[in-house]
């Protein structure tokens, strides 16, 4: 059963396409065999908007190398609550990047967050080709 919520519709549309390239056996016959996403990878990033136009953001490692964050990875979600992986942004020089044109690859981190998706207007998905 489909939401109301675009927002909510389309992170579920991504876990289903993550989940579809999990290597339990590639060659399942319940696998998508012609599926172009499993050479990128099993992540699908993604940021979401406010109503507002304002990146949510996110903080990892907070206490240690405590960074900020607007790049998610869907882990789970329900009822359109969702468990969102944070995606470590890195520039050209493997720094942490602070700006959202800077970012040259993510990297998925142990850091995660819970959110309601109705919470948020829009969201934009980006190339798995960025997780490293």
């Amino acid at each position: 059963m489909k939401n109301k919520n675009c927002v909510c519709d389309a992170v579920e549309n991504i876990l289903e396409q993550q989940e579809a390239v999990k290597d339990k056996c590639p060659t399942s016959c319940y696998s998508n065999l012609l599926n172009p996403v499993k050479s990128l990878g099993d992540t699908i990033p993604f940021v979401l908007f406010s109503e507002t136009g304002k990146l949510f953001k996110a903080f990892g490692n907070v206490g240690g190398n405590c960074f900020e964050t607007n790049f998610f990875r869907v882990e789970h979600i329900s009822h359109c609550c969702a468990t969102l992986q944070l995606l470590l942004p890195l520039d050209c020089h493997g720094q942490h990047a602070h700006e959202v044109c800077d970012v040259h690859k993510l990297v998925k981190t142990r850091n995660c967050v819970e959110v309601d998706l109705t919470c948020f207007c829009a969201i934009q998905c980006l190339s798995p080709k960025l997780v490293k």
